[in-house]
């Protein structure tokens, strides 16, 4: 049975919060309109996902809770992982390597580049920038049928079925 698997880089952050890490970074005023817009899209369009993962980040943390409100999620099922916060595409493999094997479709919520990155290796070369030269700006979902498991996610195994911006909805 294949799966999907539904990247979703955080939100719009906040760059002018001088006083806190890039970890504490929060999410802009766009970024707390942007991220429900995506959740609902998701829930119109009848793609609740079985399991959601997200960095710990503030910014990821925000949109992970915001996407997960609208899709009447609880936000204590989401699972926090650190691996996923500054992740290299291995890394981002062996999260996906530890999803429940029962689950069919996936939120997987972080941060570029590890998930342009993923992406990239997912779909092999055929995939198309946006016209600003970005393939996940932020709030941006890239909607994948996967292989039948989740482990071993090798090159070009996956096959890019939407990628939608919420400027777009």
């Amino acid at each position: 049975m294949p799966r999907e698997l539904l990247i979703l880089r955080h939100a719009k952050s906040d760059w002018d919060s001088l006083a806190v890490t890039d970890f504490d970074r929060p999410l802009t005023e766009r970024g707390k309109h942007d991220a429900p817009k995506i959740g609902a899209w998701l829930l119109r369009e009848g793609l609740v996902p079985d399991h959601v993962v997200s960095s710990p980040a503030e910014r990821a943390r925000q949109t992970a809770v915001k996407v997960c409100k609208a899709l009447g999620i609880d936000k204590g099922a989401i699972v926090w992982d650190p691996e996923v916060y500054g992740a290299t595409r291995g890394a981002l493999l062996g999260v996906l390597g530890r999803c429940p094997p029962g689950a069919s479709r996936v939120l997987l919520i972080g941060h570029n580049p590890g998930l342009e990155d993923l992406l990239e290796h997912l779909c092999g070369d055929a995939l198309e920038l946006a016209d600003d030269g970005k393939l996940l700006a932020t709030a941006t979902l890239a909607r994948l049928e996967m292989p039948a498991d989740w482990v071993g996610s090798a090159p070009g195994s996956a096959r890019l079925l939407s990628i939608i911006r919420p400027r777009n909805l």
